[in-house]
C-alpha cells in the first residue's frame, strides 16, 4: 500500500498530539482558580496563586531537564519510538493527578508529566528534519505549532464545560485516556523514517531526500558533509548560543499567558467559570492563526527567492515587533475583552516568530545532532519560563499584572538581538576542524 503526502500525514498526527500535550498541561491552570480553594479554603487569592506559581515551576523545571534528556533519546531511538514513551508515560501522569492530594503529590505528578511531556518539541524537530525538505521545515512547524494553539483553544472552554458535569479529578483521568489512544494511529503510520519506509511513494521519498542537505538524493542512507558535533564543539558555536538564548527569552512569553490567563481574568475582572469558558479560548485563536501565517510567510518567501537566512531572520524579527508593542499595551487594556485581543495579538506574534526560531536547529546540524540542539534550547527555556513563573505571584500581588507585561516586552527585544547577532548567516555549519 502506498499514501501519497505521507509527510503531511505524520506532521498532522504530531499536531494532534501537540493538542493533547497542551490539553493535558493546561487543565491544572484552567480548574485551579476554583479546585485551588476546594484543596486550600484556608488559604487567599494571592496564596493560592503562591500555590500554583510553585507546582508550575517544578512542571517547568522537571520539562527543562526533559527537553535535554529526549533530545538525546530520540536521537538514540528515533522519532516512532521516541513518541511512544513520551506520550505513554505524560498520558498516565495526567490520570495520576486525580490522586494529588496537596502541594507535595502535586509536585510530583507535575514533575513526572514535565519530564515526559518535553519530549514532543524535540521530537518534533526531529520528525520535521527528516520528513521535510528544507524548503517546507518553516511550514511543517507551523502546523506543528498550531497544534499548540489549538490544543489551547480547545482546552479552556472544554475543561471549563467538564467542569460543570464532573469532578476534576474525573476531567484529568478522562484527558489521559486519550493521549493513550493517540498512540494507536501513530504506530500504526509511522513505521519508518521516510527511507525507509514501506507506504511512502518514489515520488515522495525523491522529493524528501533531494531536499535536504545531508541525504543522498538516491534514497540511501549515506551522509553527504553531515555535521554531527559533540557537545562540547555544539556549544562553543556562537550560532548554537544565539538559538539558545532566543528561545530562552521568547518562550517564558508563552508560559506567561499558558500558566496564568485563567488567574488573572478571575482575579483582575471577577470572571466565573462561565465567562471563562467564553472568552477565555480568545488569546489561542491568535496563536493559531500566528502558527499558519510564520509558516506560510517562510515558505512564500523562499519561493520568491529569498534566502534561508533573509528568510528566517525576517519572519523572526516581525513576530517580535508585533509581540513588543502588544504587551506594553496589555499594562492597561482597559476590559477583559480587549485584555483577551491584545493577548491574541501577542501569541500571534509569538508564534510568527517561535516556528522559524524552532527550525534553526536543522538549518544548521545534520540530522544526529537537531535533537541535541533543540533539547539544549529546550531546556534553556523551560528554566527561563519557570524563573518568569516564580515571579508572577510576587510581581502581581494585589492584582497588579503591569511590571510583567513590560518584562515581556524586554524579553522580546533580547530575541532579536540574539538572532541578529549570534548568527550572522543561517546556513549548514562546518566543522572548524
Amino acid at each position: 500500500m502506498k499514501m501519497k503526502n505521507l509527510r503531511w500525514w505524520v506532521i498532522a498526527l504530531i499536531a494532534l498530539a501537540t493538542v493533547i500535550n497542551y490539553i493535558d498541561r493546561q487543565a491544572l491552570s484552567v480548574l485551579w482558580p476554583y479546585m485551588g480553594s476546594e484543596i486550600y479554603p484556608e488559604k487567599n487569592a494571592d496564596q493560592l496563586k503562591q500555590v500554583l506559581g510553585t507546582v508550575s515551576v517544578v512542571f517547568l523545571f522537571s520539562y527543562a531537564i526533559g527537553q535535554a534528556v529526549f533530545g538525546k533519546i530520540f536521537d538514540w531511538i528515533g522519532t516512532r519510538l521516541g513518541f511512544v514513551l513520551s506520550i505513554g508515560v505524560w498520558s498516565l501522569a495526567t490520570a495520576l493527578h486525580a490522586f494529588a492530594q496537596g502541594i507535595l503529590t502535586f509536585s510530583i505528578f507535575r514533575a513526572l508529566l514535565g519530564i515526559s511531556e518535553a519530549g514532543n518539541w524535540p521530537g518534533a524537530a526531529k520528525a520535521n528534519a527528516e520528513w521535510f525538505p528544507s524548503k517546507e521545515r518553516a511550514l511543517a512547524q507551523g502546523i506543528f505549532n498550531s497544534g499548540a494553539a489549538i490544543g489551547g483553544i480547545i482546552s479552556v472552554p472544554l475543561i471549563a464545560y467538564l467542569a460543570l458535569f464532573f469532578s476534576w479529578k474525573v476531567i484529568f483521568v478522562l484527558i489521559g485516556i486519550v493521549g493513550l489512544l493517540w498512540l494507536i494511529p501513530w504506530l500504526v503510520l509511522v513505521k519508518a523514517p521516510p527511507i525507509k519506509h514501506p507506504w511512502i511513494t518514489d515520488e515522495e521519498r525523491e522529493y524528501i531526500l533531494s531536499g535536504q542537505k545531508a541525504v543522498s538524493a538516491d534514497g540511501s542512507e549515506d551522509k553527504i558533509n553531515e555535521y554531527v558535533p559533540s557537545y562540547g564543539e555544539m556549544l562553543g558555536r556562537k550560532e548554537s548560543w544565539g538559538v539558545i538564548i532566543a528561545t530562552a527569552a521568547i518562550d517564558p512569553i508563552w508560559w506567561l499567558f499558558i500558566v496564568w490567563i485563567p488567574t488573572y481574568l478571575v482575579e483582575v475582572y471577577n470572571m466565573d467559570v462561565k465567562g471563562l469558558a467564553i472568552i477565555g479560548w480568545v488569546p489561542y485563536v491568535g496563536a493559531m492563526f500566528g502558527a499558519w501565517f510564520g509558516g506560510l510567510l517562510s515558505q512564500n518567501r523562499i519561493k520568491a527567492g529569498w534566502s534561508v537566512n533573509k528568510t528566517r531572520k525576517a519572519v523572526i524579527v516581525l513576530g517580535c515587533l508585533i509581540m513588543l508593542p502588544s504587551l506594553l499595551l496589555l499594562s492597561n487594556p482597559g476590559s477583559a475583552n480587549a485584555a483577551v485581543l491584545i493577548m491574541a495579538a501577542i501569541l500571534f506574534g509569538f508564534q510568527t516568530s517561535i516556528g522559524s526560531i524552532q527550525t534553526l536547529p536543522s538549518d544548521m546540524l545534520g540530522k544526529d545532532s537537531v535533537g541535541s540542539l533543540a533539547g539544549f534550547a529546550g531546556m534553556a527555556a523551560k528554566f527561563s519560563a519557570a524563573g518568569l513563573t516564580a515571579m508572577v505571584p510576587i510581581l502581581t500581588a494585589g492584582a497588579n499584572y503591569q511590571n510583567v507585561f513590560i518584562l515581556g516586552a524586554a524579553l522580546a527585544s533580547i530575541v532579536m538581538v540574539s538572532i541578529l547577532f549570534l548568527c550572522p548567516k543561517i546556513e549548514p555549519l562546518k566543522s572548524k576542524r
